[in-house]
């Protein structure tokens, strides 16, 4: 879908600061490799993990709702079944989009954000759309 890719493109390039939701210190956890790779890519990641307060060398915050400045980008690593706050959190701040990584689905979820008019995407890595629309390994 090349509407699909374009929106994608145009959101990954119109963004600065990423929220991402679930980031855990530990550097073999998925959440850590993308949020990684994305301040590889001149990303700023704010993590949003209440178990932690810091995490990749940046103040991480208990809740979306915590974080004191415009977030461009929602990326969410938690189970399907425990996301609709998180997601209505995410609604309600507005941001260019909202991303469920891999293997993270949730129809409700979807609808929730439809009702903002935020771009969602669902079952997809950041990390690999990014690599894939920018020629990045």
């Amino acid at each position: 879908m090349k509407e699909d890719e374009d929106l994608k493109k145009r959101i990954l390039e119109e963004s600065k600061i990423i929220a991402v939701v679930g980031l855990s210190p530990d550097q073999g956890k998925a959440s850590n490799v993308v949020a990684s790779y994305l301040i590889g890519q001149g990303y700023r990641i704010i993590p949003v993990n209440p178990n932690h307060s810091d995490i990749l060398g940046q103040r991480s915050y208990p809740s979306l709702t915590d974080i004191p400045e415009k977030i461009d980008i929602v990326d969410i690593f938690m189970k399907a079944e425990n996301l609709l706050p998180v997601v209505r959190e995410a609604v309600a701040l507005s941001p260019k989009a909202i991303w469920l990584q891999l293997g993270i689905v949730n129809e409700e979820a979807e609808k929730l954000t439809a009702s903002g008019n935020i771009p969602f995407f669902m079952d997809q890595c950041i990390k690999i759309e990014h690599a894939k629309l920018f020629g990045k390994k």
